[in-house]
């Protein structure tokens, strides 16, 4: 075997991690997006997120900066937002992961559930009078709807939810709650308890910077993923909310699904982004660190990992790309998002893994960032449907049976 056969210059990674030449089919608009919010992920995000992941803190200097970035809103039309395309939304997502999952996360919950609710549930008062200046991030938002006891079946949630005089009283309990102790408006999701049906509620803090009498969050602690991003227990206790918040156009839990098939697909897009950090990071390692007197990019263990890491990498791509554009066209459908979701985690979660294998002891630092990325993808891999919930609905696709449900017997 000739030299020029055994040694060839090493691909560029930044190439690598668009293999099939994908970039070529974006819009130049949508690819003057994905620089944009990759510059300032790694201008303004970048430098501090570490610390602020350690110290368990929201980096909130940089509010200013992604309020600046035009993608507040995603596809919301008007009041200020983009009206994103799913596409657009999804290179959002994909670059936030690619440079953190707290603030993605933050994004998400703000922009597209928190304000999504808004938008879809809302009549035109309620836009204009909450959608604007959450657009200009001026306030902040969360989306209230796990329980402590109903996560993956957030349908049989308990806050109740009971006509009193001019206005409604809320009781219940809610928890994993993004941004639900720091935010602004959280719209929160209860039970009537007139006619069972679910409805949403609008809470917003009181002119001194206090929560209403009734609404006490705590931060939850002790997380090993997301750090940088808090979730609240909520305790709602005779929580007393004006008829003017009630969100119009909530009328049972379809609402709540209308939401979230809306912003269906923005995990499995981050999950993307995590992926490619994951292989941005191991590959440039295996070019440069050197053991046994050679680069470990040389032997065929490491070769074997970026391979099949690439692979996924790949996968997930094309995966996320189809799944955006049968979104825009309305034919993504329920089971179709679950399999993207299903295998994103999974690959974006397994390359993370690898890369922290490659990396050896040196993965395990917040200097060589793909330990968050790893711990991350933890929470990735759990939030809007673990990935046995969306295999469990692609199976009841699959085979027309349930399996969400089982006797007792």
């Amino acid at each position: 075997m000739t030299d020029t056969m055994t040694q060839r210059s090493a691909i560029d990674v930044p190439a690598a991690l668009d293999f099939f030449d994908l970039d070529r089919d974006f819009a130049t608009e949508e690819l003057a997006l994905r620089d944009r919010v990759r510059d300032f992920g790694l201008r303004e995000i970048a430098p501090v997120i570490d610390e602020h992941w350690e110290r368990a803190e929201f980096p909130v200097s940089v509010l200013p900066g992604l309020a600046d970035l035009g993608v507040v809103g995603g596809f919301i039309q008007g009041h200020g937002c983009p009206g994103l395309s799913r596409r657009a939304a999804g290179l959002v997502a994909r670059e936030m992961g690619r440079i953190d999952g707290s603030v993605n996360t933050f994004l998400g919950v703000h922009s597209s559930l928190g304000m999504g609710s808004i938008y879809m549930l809302g009549n035109q008062e309620q836009h204009d009078r909450w959608l604007p200046s959450m657009a200009r991030l001026e306030r902040t938002g969360a989306f209230a709807l796990t329980e402590p006891a109903h996560g993956s079946d957030s349908v049989s949630l308990e806050t109740r939810a009971r006509r009193e005089g001019d206005g409604w009283l809320l009781n219940g309990h809610k928890r994993w709650i993004g941004n639900g102790h720091a935010a602004d408006v959280v719209v929160v999701y209860a039970r009537d308890e007139e006619d069972g049906q679910v409805k949403a509620f609008v809470v917003e803090r009181q002119e001194d910077g206090s929560w209403p009498s009734g609404y006490r969050p705590e931060v939850i602690t002790g997380k090993i993923g997301k750090r940088a991003i808090n979730q609240a227990d909520i305790v709602i206790e005779d929580l007393r909310v004006p008829a003017e918040n009630r969100l119009e156009h909530c009328e049972d839990f379809s609402g709540v699904n209308r939401v979230l098939a809306a912003t269906r697909g923005g995990a499995s897009w981050e999950a993307l982004g995590h992926g490619m950090a994951a292989f941005e990071i191991a590959a440039r390692y295996a070019q440069e660190r050197e053991q046994f007197g050679a680069p470990i990019g040389g032997y065929q263990l490491v070769q074997e990992k970026l391979a099949t890491m690439l692979s996924d990498l790949v996968s997930m791509q094309l995966m996320c790309l189809r799944m955006a554009d049968l979104a825009e066209g309305g034919r993504l459908t329920g089971p179709q998002a679950s399999l993207v979701k299903m295998t994103t985690s999974r690959k974006a979660l397994s390359m993370c893994r690898t890369a922290r294998d490659i990396l050896a002891g040196n993965g395990l630092l917040l200097e060589n960032q793909i330990a968050r990325h790893l711990t991350d993808m933890e929470v990735v891999s759990t939030y809007e449907g673990t990935d046995s919930m969306q295999a469990l609905i692609v199976g009841r696709e699959i085979t027309g049976l349930s399996a969400f449900t089982r006797s007792r017997r």
